[in-house]
């Protein structure tokens, strides 16, 4: 799987607390379905410890290591969260692109490149009330283009695990 996400964590690497934050802002949920959608996504994150997990590579802007979701414990607790992953788990990935890229493609949204056991491609982009999975070759080959241009943009996994490491102590 390859995700990149300009606005928040990847769910599959959130804490409950990030998570329950959230999805608690705006008021949208009610109380039942906070929880339910946090027990959910909570309950997937187990995809990544199992006997064979998938190779992960996640990458995210530097604004969602600075964007305040919860409070300041929520966000240290995160951060850290996010180090411990990359430092321990072998087949997750992160990279963050520095503000300092400017203007680059994934500004213009979070997207997953998911692959197959049978080695086929889909791309999964998320909306605010519904997201849509795309299997078309054309549209295949533009998104892995855009991955690969943002990831041309995003430091290296062990400058960006120092960043986060960084940017998590301003939290405390």
């Amino acid at each position: 799987m390859r995700t990149f996400e300009p606005l928040c964590v990847p769910g599959l690497l959130q804490t409950e607390a990030y998570a329950h934050a959230l999805l608690s802002g705006g008021g949208l949920f009610a109380p039942d379905e906070i929880e339910h959608h946090v027990t959910t996504r909570l309950d997937r994150q187990a995809i990544l410890t199992r006997d064979r997990p998938p190779l992960l590579t996640a990458v995210i802007d530097e604004c969602v290591l600075r964007r305040q979701i919860g409070g300041s414990e929520v966000m240290h607790e995160q951060l850290r969260h996010l180090v411990k992953l990359g430092s321990t788990l072998p087949r997750v990935r992160m990279q963050v692109v520095p503000f300092s890229a400017g203007a680059y493609p994934g500004v213009n949204g979070p997207f997953v490149i998911a692959t197959s056991p049978q080695g086929e491609d889909v791309v999964y982009q998320e909306g605010q009330l519904h997201g849509q999975v795309v299997d078309r070759s054309d549209y295949l080959r533009q998104m892995v283009e855009v991955w690969e241009s943002i990831r041309g943009d995003a430091l290296s996994q062990q400058q960006s695990l120092e960043l986060i490491a960084e940017v998590a102590e301003t939290w405390i």
